[in-house]
């Protein structure tokens, strides 16, 4: 898939709400709700790159690898294939 940045919170909910994560490691059936678990209600930020044979989105594969979503100071990040599978890491900065 092409890379996209997005700074519509509207946009961003929307495509958030049709990809689905399989493969090891996290997973999720809708990368949206694990945004707002993560305290990010209205990001404001988004941007994906990569491809994924184990993402969808809207029931389509591939999707994208990683992804990268801002909220104010709040940062949720979703990345990596590797041996280890894929992994999610909220952070606040200063």
């Amino acid at each position: 898939m092409d890379p996209v940045e997005i700074n519509d919170p509207e946009k961003i909910q929307e495509i958030l709400k049709g990809i689905t994560l399989s493969g090891t490691g996290f997973v999720t059936g809708c990368l949206l709700e694990d945004v707002w678990d993560a305290g990010l209600t209205y990001p404001d930020y988004f941007k994906a790159a990569g491809e994924d044979p184990t993402a969808s989105l809207n029931g389509v594969s591939p999707a994208w690898e990683t992804y990268h979503l801002r909220q104010g100071k709040k940062v949720v990040n979703v990345y990596g294939l590797g041996t280890k599978g894929r992994r999610i890491h909220v952070t606040e900065t200063p």
